[in-house]
This record gives C-alpha cells, sequence and structure tokens, in this order.
C-alpha cells in the first residue's frame, strides 16, 4: 500500500518499522501461525493509529528474524501495534473461514484450525469487533448468494462497516472521523478487489457486483474501465476527506503517501493491463502490418528474407 519511490529512506525505514513490529508482535502473543497473517492492511491501521495517538508505550528494538538473519533491523512495538496484530487475527480467521464455507478451500480450514485458539482469545477480549465482524460478513454473504439486493455500493458498503468497526478503537473525539475513513476505505478495497477478480469470476460463475455494470456499459458502448476509476476515486476522495480532519503532524507524509498514491498502485497496474488488452488489435501471424483488414494472402506476397550462405538460420531480432 505504499509508494516506496515517492518516499525518503528515512520514512520508509520508519515505516518498515511498525511492520517489523507487527510482525514481532505477532510472533510474541500468536506463535508462527499469527506470524503467517502479517498484511500491509493492518500495518497502515497500527501506523495510522500510533501516528494519531503518539503512546508513550513504544519500544524501539534492533534485532535480526527468520527474513532477515544476517541483517539487524528496527521494530516499533506499541499498543497500536498489539491492537492491530489483535485485529489481524479476527481478520485470517474470518477470512479463512470464509474460503473454507464458500469454496471449499481445504487450506482455509486448516488455516483456521491453527487460528483458533488465538481467535478465541481475541475474540474474548473484544468481544463487540468480534461481533461486528461477523455480521457484516453475514450480510455480505446474504448480498452474493441473492438473498438480499446486490449492488456494488451495498456490497462495498458491507467491508466499510467491518473496516470502520477495526478502525474506531476507543470511543473518544477521533471515532467518528477514524470510522469514516476506515468506512471508504474498505469500500476501495472491496471494489478494487472486485475489479482485479472481474474475469475470474465471470468464468468460474461467482458473485461480482461489477459484473451486471460491466455488461450494461459493453452494450451501450461505454467505458467501463474509467468508470471504475471515477468510482474508485469518489471512495478514496471520502476517505481522505475524513482523514484530514485528524490532528496528525507526525509523518503525516509517509501516511498521505499511502492514502494518495500507494492505494492506486494496484489499480493502475489492472487498468494499465485491461485497457492495453481491450484496446490491442489482432495481429496477423504471418507477421504484416496489417491487423483486422488482413486477408491472409500476406505471406505469399511477401519475398523470402535472405539469410546467407550459413547452413542454419538464426532468427532476426524481428522475428525472435
Amino acid at each position: 500500500m505504499i509508494n516506496e519511490p515517492e518516499l525518503r529512506i528515512r520514512e520508509l525505514d520508519l515505516y518498515r518499522s511498525y511492520y517489523c513490529g507487527l510482525c514481532e508482535d505477532l510472533h510474541y502473543y500468536y506463535g508462527r501461525s499469527g506470524q503467517l497473517m502479517l498484511s500491509y492492511d493492518t500495518t497502515f491501521l497500527g501506523f495510522l493509529l500510533s501516528c494519531l495517538y503518539e503512546p508513550e508505550d513504544e519500544k524501539k528494538t534492533e534485532s535480526t528474524c527468520i527474513a532477515h538473519p544476517f541483517k539487524k533491523h528496527t521494530s516499533r512495538r506499541n499498543f497500536y501495534t498489539r491492537y492491530a496484530a489483535d485485529m489481524t487475527i479476527l481478520l485470517a480467521y474470518y477470512s479463512c473461514r470464509d474460503d473454507w464455507e464458500d469454496e471449499q478451500k481445504l487450506k482455509g480450514l486448516a488455516v483456521s484450525a491453527l487460528l483458533k485458539g488465538a481467535f478465541t482469545e481475541v475474540s474474548s477480549k473484544y468481544p463487540e469487533k468480534s461481533a461486528v465482524i461477523s455480521q457484516c460478513l453475514e450480510k455480505l454473504h446474504e448480498i452474493e448468494k441473492g438473498t438480499e439486493e446486490a449492488s456494488a455500493d451495498r456490497a462495498g458498503a458491507c467491508f466499510g462497516d467491518l473496516l470502520a468497526e477495526i478502525f474506531a478503537v476507543s470511543a473518544d473525539q477521533w471515532e467518528i472521523p477514524l470510522r469514516r475513513t476506515g468506512f471508504y476505505l474498505g469500500k476501495f478495497i472491496y471494489l478494487l478487489d472486485a475489479y482485479d477478480d472481474l474475469d475470474k469470476d465471470a468464468e468460474n460463475g461467482c458473485f461480482n457486483p461489477l459484473l451486471p455494470i460491466r455488461s450494461r456499459m459493453e452494450q451501450a458502448g461505454g467505458d467501463f474501465n474509467s468508470y471504475v476509476r471515477t468510482l474508485l476515486t469518489m471512495q478514496m476522495a471520502s476517505c481522505c476527506r475524513a482523514f484530514e480532519a485528524l490532528p496528525i503532524v507526525e509523518n503525516i507524509d509517509i501516511l498521505r503517501n499511502i492514502l494518495y498514491a500507494g492505494v492506486w498502485t494496484k489499480f493502475e497496474e489492472i487498468f494499465a493491463k485491461r485497457t492495453k488488452t481491450e484496446q490491442a488489435p489482432d495481429a496477423c501471424p504471418d507477421g504484416c502490418d496489417q491487423t483486422d483488414s488482413c486477408s491472409g494472402d500476406c505471406a505469399e506476397d511477401q519475398e523470402p528474407e535472405y539469410h546467407g550462405p550459413q547452413d542454419s538460420v538464426t532468427p532476426s531480432e524481428n522475428n525472435r
């Protein structure tokens, strides 16, 4: 979620130290199985809350690990990286159960079994948040199964409500802007994943709220990819508006890098791939300059290429 080329080395190292801190918290409290659930999404959560609340219990350490066995790296851990670790467990467990129940993925069943103990511990620590996450996912399942009205906005709002609950770490003066930040970021993440999975879902007959929109726009001659860009821009505009209401000064440039640029990295890759595929004409297999208008007789009209007296012909640069 971070746009590395736009950050200074010091800023990049600082953000990575929170990533490593979250990794260490997951390992310390929930073992190797918990550590494997490390994600950039909850790293952003821990970093955002740390920048907002500026905890006094933050510990900075230098150590090696499995991923970096030969070079020490900096880790920062505090109450909010621990909170992010707890939320990582909740999200990972529910995600794995969802994979098993919906698609019968054995990996989901196995990983959820490994996380069962950690999940029980976190659920007893944050029962309200666990219940809200469960309710949001259940509502999303009902939409996906067709028992509720399906739309991109309604489906995205379910995941938005889920992330809003996670972002609101406490009931204080910053609860509302944090909830709004999480809500619109959650909608953005859900819709971006739906955009990424369009072709796979269409092929497998799976629910995707963007599929009927694409079908209608293609029939009407509309630009579906630009429509998705506009839709996602609206979500991030609302997300950033809520974020800017938070009184964050320390490390604000890193957070803005993520919200204004980093989150768009994946979209730009998907967008470029889709537009290139849709705009590319069918090339003539015989290599002529014509595309769709080629009659197929071009091979007969072309003069053979002279390669010299050698016994074997090496393909020219144009034909490799």
